[in-house]
């Protein structure tokens, strides 16, 4: 087998720090469009079909939000034999966009490949022709609410499938969809700066963003105004939409909560096409459920009032071990030594998250049964000096198991809302499979040791699999989050995290549906051993898969219940549908190739 291509992470402290990844709601309205046979009721109407609508409606649609209404053809097409082949623009996707911002603004692509199906991917030696796969037929470029309504109305009158991008980071096919009108977020990009906010309990700073800023805008709008906000640590993230309605963790979560705490209200366009407010006072259902209880499936948020705090630095720590018999800094002569080592940062982790804290780590495996372990350790509003004196017992720690390697000086602290640019991103393959490890796994030494043998040898399957680890370490608890944090749909898993754990599948291109099956069979078995130490505990959906088994459990734990009674409430006829959101359990994608969890393929409903 060839070998696997790992990307190092170099310098940790860097990427822990910046990743590089009211208005009452209306009576329902009446549906205007032409009567539907109950077969068709059956499915979303699809291309091809006697319903679905014309070129004259799509043009009026077109018209009625002022030419807002977009048909892309997939980015990657040049590259395939046909009328759009391009050699020039081809090589420049496959190999030129490292710098850019071309994927993060084409209005189809999603960031994970597999889920589109893998129907037209940028390479300079392409098999077949491109087609459209998973791709959404028509994008509508989101510029006003007024916009999100109207693409709301046409998807729901014309029973057309409904999705929702911002930038494309997603790893669960939310952002695609054969057959489907797109509601592009991208650029409601509005910021407002609010000295004096009070709601509730609430009094103090906050701003008002779009759901299209993402995280490098917003970092930026902190250094304008000289203050702090909860974003995403990796910089294209979008930061008011799935990120935010999933949960959102980033480097200060441990000191200020989750990005679900942060959002003090809430503009959200729902499936009759109102633009209501949600938040403490009115819509509360709806304010509750969209604040961690997954997007994509109540509504479609607009813009969102976070809260502010007072500019904070960050102080960051990192630590690389490598299995080696060289002398450099870090080499650890042999296997047993490296896991005591990797075994005592991570239990030495509970104390940097009690100080509110973050761990950002990876462990590779490599040929020759030897490994790489990487971390970085940030600590929000703490000195250079402190944070320096608080890591040192971990060091003593590693001399006593045999691993000599000094305590780093931390020159400086970074300050959190410091500038920075938003280019890179490109479509990957990587899956991720996730578990939210609690902190008693932390607390009982027989259970903490059996977590870390469950890492070891899951990892040890990685170099013959192509799969490696990654853990970000933050507790958001019930006390972080503050009011309204609290009380919220959050996972309850993420109130008592210790690490959010992630096999980081790297999918090849080309699987037939078989081997995609074989190998999800085969990478659900090493999640079962993180799932096996942490029962009743849960995954991010995020950072999730897709064909996570019981998500409902997994991904929203005991709120399930209470929010598919929102969901119904507010979304009746299931206007809004991804996978694994709130209610998806009531319709499945046929997909047209067999590829487990594929988008490619019309959406219908499941026989009851």
């Amino acid at each position: 087998m060839p070998r696997p291509l790992f990307v190092f992470v170099s310098s940790l402290a860097f990427f822990a720090f910046n990743v590089k990844c009211v208005v009452p709601r209306a009576e329902p309205i009446r549906l205007t469009s032409r009567p539907l046979s109950r077969a068709a009721q059956e499915c979303k109407v699809f291309p091809g079909d006697a319903n679905w609508p014309s070129e004259s409606e799509w043009a009026r649609l077109n018209a009625s939000m002022n030419g807002a209404l977009l048909k892309p053809k997939p980015a990657a097409s040049v590259c395939y034999p046909g009328p759009d082949q391009d050699p020039t623009q081809c090589q420049f996707l496959v190999s030129g966009t490292s710098s850019t911002r071309f994927w993060l603004d084409d209005p189809l692509t999603e960031l994970t490949q597999w889920t589109q199906g893998s129907t037209c991917v940028a390479t300079l030696t392409p098999v077949g022709n491109c087609t459209r796969g998973g791709f959404p037929e028509y994008v509508v470029n989101a510029t006003t609410a007024q916009h999100v309504q109207a693409a709301v109305n046409f998807a729901r009158n014309n029973n057309i499938r409904l999705i929702i991008k911002n930038t494309g980071h997603d790893f669960g096919g939310r952002s695609v969809g054969a057959g489907s009108i797109s509601v592009w977020t991208h650029y409601l990009k509005s910021t407002e700066f609010i000295p004096s906010y009070r709601i509730g309990q609430y009094s103090g700073m906050a701003v008002r963003v779009g759901s299209g800023v993402e995280a490098w805008e917003m970092y930026n709008f902190m250094a304008a105004n000289n203050m702090t906000v909860v974003a995403a640590g990796c910089s294209t993230v979008g930061g008011s939409g799935g990120w935010l309605s999933s949960g959102g963790h980033s480097t200060v979560t441990s000191t200020y909560g989750l990005g679900a705490d942060q959002a003090l209200s809430l503009e959200v366009v729902t499936a009759d096409g109102s633009l209501v407010t949600a938040n403490p006072l009115t819509n509360q259902d709806l304010f509750w459920a969209m604040r961690g209880g997954g997007g994509a499936t109540y509504g479609i948020i607009t813009s969102v009032v976070l809260k502010a705090y007072p500019p904070i630095s960050i102080s960051s720590s990192s630590l690389n071990l490598m299995v080696s018999n060289s002398s450099s800094t870090g080499s650890v002569g042999d296997v047993e030594s490296f896991w005591q080592g990797v075994a005592s940062y991570y239990k030495f982790a509970a104390g940097v998250l009690d100080a509110g804290g973050y761990g950002f780590s990876y462990i590779y495996p490599m040929a020759n049964n030897t490994y790489r372990f990487t971390v970085s350790s940030s600590f929000p509003g703490m000195a250079p000096t402190a944070a320096f004196n608080f890591m040192q017992p971990l060091y003593d720690t590693m001399k006593r198991v045999g691993i000599n390697v000094a305590n780093p000086t931390i020159r400086s602290a970074s300050l959190y809302g410091s500038r920075r640019g938003g280019t890179g991103d490109r479509p990957v393959n990587t899956r991720y499979r996730s578990r939210l490890l609690p902190r008693e796994n932390w607390e009982d030494e027989n259970l903490f040791n059996r977590t870390m043998r469950a890492i070891r040898t899951a990892v040890e399957g990685g170099f013959e699999n192509n799969f490696y680890f990654h853990g970000t370490l933050t507790s958001p608890t019930e006390q972080v989050a503050g009011w309204p944090g609290s009380d919220s749909a959050v996972n309850p898993a993420w109130r008592k995290n210790r690490m959010h754990a992630m096999l980081m599948d790297v999918q090849p291109d080309g699987l037939t549906a078989q081997q995609a099956t074989d190998r999800d069979s085969l990478m659900q078995g090493y999640m079962s051993l993180l799932r096996d130490v942490s029962p009743g505990a849960g995954s991010y959906m995020n950072e999730g898969d897709p064909g996570e088994p019981n998500w409902q459990q997994a991904f929203y734990g005991a709120n399930y219940e209470r929010l598919l009674e929102i969901k119904r409430k507010w979304d009746p006829t299931g206007v809004f549908w991804a996978p694994t959101t709130v209610g998806s359990e009531g319709w499945a994608v046929q997909v047209v190739d067999g590829y487990p969890n594929s988008q490619n393929g019309r959406l219908c409903r499941v026989a009851s």
